[in-house]
């Protein structure tokens, strides 16, 4: 009731306007009714107009319902309403000076509200008028800015409803916790499906509830799955499509990744999954597309209607038993459109060499853990997603072209040759291959100037890439982790929208690419580890004007910093974070000081670093823990000898391990009650302290 406490903060010389909205079933009109209920002693004009949008869909409905609103507020049960346009003159004529509670339950864009409500204005001061509907949006268009979103119910509220439809009781009988938690989890906090279900299962034996909720898993309830529906039913075609794809394969999944393939596909994501968030269908959170679990039933089991008994003539198929049937049964039809296996354990499914000869509407597939001993001979060029791990063919059918296709994944899969096949897609948006032991080169791929993301990671034989994914124009993200064995790589890089650049344990690669500074603009992250076969880096990383990450970790070959041709105007303006850790830096330069937004610099285990002359001055942490080497630190040496640091914003200093680190610790106390800033320093000198290092620690933090 915490909303009613926010709603009376509002002015009561004001007409108030407050909006409900949620999932189907989670208790929007119950609220209101309560909502109404405390507030009725307060109007003696009230009026609660119930399941407005079923009532508005009948003839005549509209005009039943302004004849309602004006029998119950002015108490004449005589009065008539010849048509809609004499209803609206009515009700502005005869309540415009009435202060009114009224509540418009169940709303949605087929009601046309401007003939009950046109606006604030049709009713006296200190009216209140509640809407309760499915779609947020609605909200919008109505000027309601006073919202309260209702939730599913928590843990043991949830437990509570349940417990008193099924046991009449606050808690569960002994012999049903288990079945419980399991009802419980199933329902996922909403009060319709706690209650239908609680009431289903009154009374029966536990043999009973065993099956009912095996059957639940597979076949939802009819009464939650039509209340449920009625938001779906309200959806245009491609928003149905929409959501059908989302709660078929992709619940949890990232949405700027659906949104590239529903692109692919025609649809209308950028407007359309906004639609199916303000109708409460589904959830960003974390930038995922979250769906409750009882809508992604709800909408697959509209699919299941489709052919309940044939899935073959389904459009979209992801129940285990379903795909392997149609599989290995060669029973492919032009009606599937999207497959995801996903098998309770992973298993082999015997798959036919034509099982997808028929599915030439075939947009998605997705094979999570399955294992074939055959690979396929024809796959539908209508494909959008090909994400097949453990793909079984050495290359792809001679019939795909790959014209359609945004999504390629190929993990732990055989594939070998890519040939002149990469040239077709056109429209290819991510491209991935880990684990691919027989990938011994990526071919040219410059006809692909859609790629946005290049992933390749732990194919040991592949030697390879082909010099043009250096001038991949929309390239967002590029990753090259864990292939043992590639020596050739771009020889340099012209890629306008790269943002991220990370090459780690490509432990053969000799040479880091050049880097056209006045084409990569946009890059802003850059990290390099264990490529110890690189000895040197291109002067051009450092005239990167936008790059805000740099990590050279772990490249024992790396000797020097290179200076580069632009230091004073590119890196030294933008770069915020710097490790080098692991090189064999010897010394680091002075000219360091001059990247004036360094905050955090990385040296740890520089066993070769001997001194560091200067520090960025507006440095907060330095990690220099394990350079054995290090004898010299000027900036700490400042602060223990003189009292003075040139660093006002410096936190944290981690010297752990560097034996040949001299100072004086009978200057401490002076300088920690000097260095108020200052924040803590760990250090290990010789063999002398443990309880030394733990002193200054307790002292600077105290």
């Amino acid at each position: 009731m915490s909303i009613i406490i926010k709603f009376l903060s509002v002015g009561v010389n004001e007409t108030r306007m407050l909006g409900i909205y949620g999932i189907g079933g989670v208790g929007k009109t119950n609220l209101a009714k309560e909502i109404y209920n405390s507030f009725i002693d307060q109007f003696e004009n009230c009026c609660f107009l119930a399941n407005v949008r079923e009532i508005s869909k009948h003839d005549y409905g509209l005009i039943r319902l302004q004849q309602t609103l004006l029998c119950e507020i002015l108490g004449d049960s005589s009065l008539n309403v010849a048509n809609i346009d004499e209803g609206i003159g009515l009700i502005k004529e005869m309540l415009w000076a009435k202060r009114v509670l009224l509540v418009f339950d169940d709303l949605d864009k087929s009601v046309k509200l401007e003939t009950l409500l046109g606006g604030c204005d049709w009713f006296g001061l200190g009216s209140i008028i509640i809407i309760t509907t499915r779609d947020e949006h609605l909200l919008n268009i109505y000027n309601v800015h006073l919202r309260y979103k209702v939730k599913e119910l928590d843990h043991d509220e949830a437990l509570r409803l349940f417990c008193w439809n099924a046991f009449k009781n606050e808690k569960p009988n002994h012999d049903f916790v288990e079945l419980t938690k399991d009802v419980l989890h199933y329902a996922g906090g909403l009060p319709l499906a706690l209650t239908v279900l609680g009431s289903d299962l009154y009374g029966r034996d536990i043999h009973y509830w065993r099956s009912a909720l095996k059957k639940y898993k597979t076949i939802p309830h009819n009464d939650i799955h039509e209340k449920l529906r009625i938001s779906y039913d309200g959806l245009e075609e491609s928003q149905r499509s929409i959501f059908l794809d989302i709660a078929c394969f992709f619940t949890g999944e990232e949405e700027e990744y659906v949104t590239k393939v529903l692109d692919g596909c025609g649809f209308f994501p950028n407007c359309d999954i906004k639609v199916l968030v303000d109708k409460s269908l589904i959830t960003i959170e974390h930038g995922k597309l979250i769906m409750h679990d009882l809508l992604k039933d709800m909408g697959r089991e509209i699919v299941r209607r489709e052919s309940p008994n044939e899935p073959e003539k389904r459009s979209r198929l992801w129940f285990h038993e379903d795909v392997r049937r149609v599989l290995e049964e060669t029973k492919g039809t032009n009606k599937i459109q999207g497959i995801l296996i996903e098998l309770p354990e992973q298993d082999s499914i015997d798959l036919s060499p034509g099982a997808f000869s028929e599915m030439k509407s075939l947009r998605i597939f997705i094979n999570r853990n399955a294992c074939f001993s055959r690979g396929p001979n024809y796959l539908s060029n209508e494909l959008r997603v090909l994400d097949w791990c453990g793909y079984p063919n050495h290359s792809f059918p001679q019939n795909f072209n790959g014209k359609k296709l945004v999504i390629l994944r190929m993990n732990e899969s055989l594939i070998k040759e890519l040939g002149d096949g990469l040239k077709n897609f056109r429209i290819l948006k991510t491209m991935k291959f880990s684990k691919c032991e027989f990938l011994t080169k990526i071919p040219d791929v410059s006809g692909l100037q859609t790629l946005e993301r290049l992933e390749i990671k732990y194919c040991n034989n592949l030697v390879e890439l082909h010099e043009s994914i250096g001038f991949l124009d929309k390239l967002v993200e590029l990753e090259i982790e864990n292939c043992e064995s590639l020596t050739s790589f771009s020889r340099s890089l012209k890629l306008r929208s790269l943002k991220e650049l990370i090459l780690r344990y490509c432990e053969r690669l000799q040479k880091f690419p050049e880097i056209d500074q006045r084409e990569m603009k946009c890059l802003t992250w850059v990290q390099l580890e264990h490529m110890t076969a690189i000895k040197e880096l291109p002067s051009s990383i450092w005239d990167l004007t936008g790059l805000r990450q740099l990590k050279i970790s772990k490249c024992y070959e790396v000797r020097h910093l290179p200076i580069g041709s632009q230091l004073l105007t590119a890196c030294y303006s933008a770069l915020g974070y710097l490790d080098i850790s692991g090189s064999n830096v010897v010394i680091l330069p002075e000219w360091i000081k001059g990247f004036v937004r360094l905050s955090v610099l990385g040296l740890h285990n520089c066993v070769q670093l001997k001194e560091i002359l200067e520090l960025p001055p507006n440095i907060e942490d330095v990690g220099a823990s394990g350079c054995i080497s290090l004898e010299s630190f000027v900036e700490v040496s400042n602060m223990f000898e003189f009292n003075t640091s040139s660093c006002r914003k410096l936190r944290s200093i981690d010297l752990n391990g560097c034996h040949k680190m001299v100072v004086n610790p009978l200057r401490f106390e002076r300088t920690r009650k000097n260095v108020l800033y200052f924040r803590e320093i760990r250090f290990q000198i010789g063999t002398t302290i443990t309880s030394w290092r733990f002193q200054i620690i307790m002292y600077v933090i105290g």
